[in-house]
């Protein structure tokens, strides 16, 4: 019907793990924006989760901010339980948090074979751990429900390798693999899964600092390799998420999108 949204979102409940800042608070209220019910805004920092949620609620969208590390099961298990009992049956799932989890550093590592196998867990613990954690706990309401929209976040690390973030990239590979996986395995109960590859975003930082970052030679650097001359912002990404959520997507699982600025070409 005409003047219909086609992606409005029914009333629907969200969990987003790691929507305290970035592309995460922007995936959060762009899915308030489009008719979600409910959204729980996951974060390792409360005050950053609080703070989201309070910027839902004044949208008139009902929110509630669950602290947890993705990286830890039993974590998990009780914000998915905290936010159901709060909000009601959780059918739509952003696994947004990653880069290194809690109290770590991204940034460029020594050469893989400089490295020792404890310096892998970080990436491994957030980027795929994480996700398999939340799509683990859960699954089995979508499940009840007959319906459910799992959507990923990745990196193009993990689609065409990145040098000196070798167990990043094999992480976020991993996920997009276990993606594909689920796919398989949730469609016949009108559960879809997708992925959206990233390139660099702009960084979470205040305005002064971000406006001195985006002038430096090394900032400059990186735009170089984008077809599209600027980093990334948290709305390019949150708009394919909603899109990926909506019933827009409901015959769309299993693939992996990159949104990149041309970073990086896909078939």
């Amino acid at each position: 019907m005409i003047g219909t949204d086609p992606l409005d979102l029914g009333g629907q409940i969200a969990f987003v793990t790691g929507a305290g800042q970035g592309a995460g608070r922007s995936i959060a209220l762009m899915l308030a924006h489009h008719n979600a019910g409910a959204i729980a805004v996951n974060d390792f920092v409360a005050a950053r989760a609080e703070a989201v949620a309070s910027e839902i609620e004044a949208l008139g969208v009902r929110a509630v901010a669950v602290t947890a590390d993705v990286g830890e099961y039993a974590s998990v298990r009780a914000a998915i339980d905290t936010a159901t009992s709060t909000l009601g049956p959780i059918t739509l799932l952003v696994n947004n948090a990653g880069n290194a989890g809690p109290n770590a550093q991204m940034g460029h590592s020594p050469w893989f074979w400089e490295t020792r196998p404890a310096d892998w867990d970080r990436y491994f613990r957030t980027n795929l751990q994480g996700v398999m954690n939340c799509c683990h706990v859960a699954l089995p309401g979508m499940v009840a429900q007959g319906k459910g929209r799992i959507v990923t976040i990745v990196s193009d690390a993990g689609r065409v390798g990145e040098a000196r973030l070798a167990a990043y990239s094999a992480a976020k590979a991993g996920a997009a693999g276990f993606v594909r996986a689920i796919a398989r395995e949730a469609g016949r109960f009108g559960i879809t899964a997708n992925a959206i590859s990233l390139s660099a975003l702009e960084p979470p930082l205040d305005p002064v600092s971000k406006e001195q970052f985006l002038a430096s030679e090394q900032a400059k650097a990186i735009v170089s390799r984008y077809v599209i001359r600027r980093f990334g912002k948290p709305d390019d990404v949150a708009v394919m998420a909603l899109f990926l959520c909506s019933d827009a997507a409901s015959w769309i699982t299993g693939q992996t999108y990159p949104v990149n600025g041309g970073y990086d070409f896909a078939i």
